[in-house]
């Protein structure tokens, strides 16, 4: 009896001696979580006097300690602070995760997919727009493809002008307004915009002093072709219909309508021009029409020079693909070089009741198991999950110093019940040479 109990301090012994070796090699695994040999004594019997039957190794039990979150300045890399794990799917084409993992280090494939070293591939949601703001949809899993297309343009819908008209001014004496005549008018101002297909427009709005107290008029081109007030597009040379811009007794914009219209109640700053014809502007191109709104925002006359304070429209050119971001809740954004950005995905996680219980794969992945619970899915931030530390990995939580200590430990444990086996065998021959 005592060989076997001697035995079993070998054998538990042996056990902790290679879940220890086992963390000090991965002390340097991303992702990767310690584990530790629990052990518990055996008896045959129940009496006060019974001595015990040795040691047995009850579980091997993994350590989800947090670890150490290292910037890789990789925007691929991804770390979770707090629970979870990053879920991912064998195949582009899979429609639920089977695999888990903290290991955050992902890389681009071939076709764009982000994929772990060993190729599995990470999942998330899609979005419902391209707008970050309109969310995801959290009802059916993709697996993460960066996209790196053009950003498409986008046609300007509105312009915002804010600009000081000197009240000193007079009206011109150069008559009728000529865009070739700088004599006949009093100031302008020139800004680009686009059309639906990305191209730019040199949009120029020109003011002439009328005769009539704190009240101005305003000519509008686009490429030097005079756009009318109802959207029309000019022959060249021929000056378009025009929109009234006056003020109030302290300079503050008080109205905008279009010439000899009714006049609106005061406080109305733009003017909404209807779809202009842009293959009228250039025939080289067929593109759609461009509704246009010209907003004077906090525009004034004051006793003080033409100045333009403030320009902003809101169309773009097409754009180059320039890179990624990620947020803290796991929401991948590619950026373009006109300025836009386009929702990918938002990175699914996953939770277990239990962490312990899952079924250790390697490659720092996990599986579920009877004994972990149901996996619960979400997004970082929520539903008890951690946040995501982008260009980022969580280290190892495997802690050397302790390790090597606790590697000592376990070698004079498997030592001692070396020793025990050596005092047996002693014993066994003095009483057989006896």
């Amino acid at each position: 009896m005592g060989f076997s109990v001697a035995l079993s301090g070998l054998t538990a012994a042996s056990k902790d001696l290679q879940v220890t070796g086992n963390n000090i090699a991965n002390a340097n695994s991303t992702g990767f979580k310690l584990s530790r040999a629990e052990f518990a004594d055996v008896m045959n019997g129940t009496s006060s006097t019974t001595a015990g039957s040795g040691a047995a190794v009850t579980e091997v039990a993994q350590q989800f300690d947090q670890g150490n979150i290292e910037n890789t300045n990789n925007v691929l890399d991804m770390a979770i602070s707090g629970n979870g794990f990053f879920a991912l799917g064998d195949k582009a084409t899979s429609d639920s995760p089977g695999t888990y993992t903290r290991n955050g280090a992902f890389q681009l494939d071939k076709n764009g997919y982000m994929i772990t070293d060993d190729g599995l591939f990470l999942m998330g949601y899609k979005p419902n727009s391209d707008n970050v703001k309109d969310g995801f949809k959290q009802a059916a899993f993709t697996s993460l493809k960066v996209d790196t297309s053009l950003g498409l343009p986008k046609a300007t819908s509105s312009r915002i002008t804010s600009i000081n008209l000197d009240v000193r001014e007079t009206p011109p004496t150069v008559t009728p307004f000529d865009l070739a005549n700088s004599k006949s008018y009093n100031a302008t101002t020139t800004s680009t915009i686009y059309d639906s297909q990305g191209k730019s427009h040199l949009l120029s709005s020109y003011f002439v002093k009328d005769s009539t107290a704190n009240s101005w008029t305003s000519y509008t081109y686009l490429d030097n072709r005079g756009i009318n007030v109802d959207g029309s597009v000019t022959a060249v040379g021929v000056n378009p219909t025009t929109m009234t811009v006056t003020f109030d007794t302290v300079g503050k914009l008080s109205n905008v309508y279009a010439t000899g219209g009714a006049v609106p109640s005061p406080g109305v700053n733009s003017f909404d021009y209807p779809a202009i014809n842009m293959t009228s502007i250039d025939a080289t191109t067929t593109v759609n029409s461009l509704p246009l709104k010209l907003d004077f925002d906090s525009s004034t006359q004051l006793s003080a020079l033409f100045t333009v304070s403030k320009v902003e429209q809101d169309g773009l050119p097409t754009g180059e693909f320039t890179g990624l971001e990620i947020s803290e809740l796991g929401e991948v954004i590619a950026r373009y070089s006109n300025g836009s950005t386009k929702p990918i995905a938002q990175v699914a996680l996953a939770s277990f009741t239990s962490n312990q219980a899952l079924n250790k794969i390697g490659g720092s992945n996990w599986q579920e198991s009877a004994g972990s619970g149901a996996v619960v899915f979400g997004v970082a931030g929520g539903n008890n999950l951690g946040t995501i530390a982008s260009q980022s990995l969580e280290n190892s939580n495997v802690d050397l110093s302790q390790q090597l200590v606790h590697l000592i430990i376990a070698q004079q444990a498997y030592q001692a019940s070396s020793q025990s086996i050596t005092t047996e065998k002693t014993l066994m021959q003095t009483i057989l040479n006896a």
